[in-house]
């Protein structure tokens, strides 16, 4: 069988990122969080050639408009 190159070199496991996940894996996630996530996949998956869509307005748009 052909070895696979992606599982040649496996990196060693960040034990801090593995702490940090742990600790976060029962924390709630605030209303706050949950809009600025929102916020971020909306100005994500904007036109990166539109100048006029920033965070901010984004963020004002988020306010206006609400899902039912």
């Amino acid at each position: 069988m052909a070895h696979r190159k992606q599982f040649q070199h496996i990196p060693v496991v960040d034990q801090e990122l593995v702490r940090l996940l742990s600790e976060s894996r029962n924390r709630p996630v605030t209303e706050e969080e949950l809009r600025e996530q929102r916020v971020s996949f909306a100005f994500g998956n904007a036109p990166a050639a539109s100048e006029r869509i920033t965070k901010d307005s984004v963020r004002a748009a988020s306010r206006h408009i609400r899902m039912l």
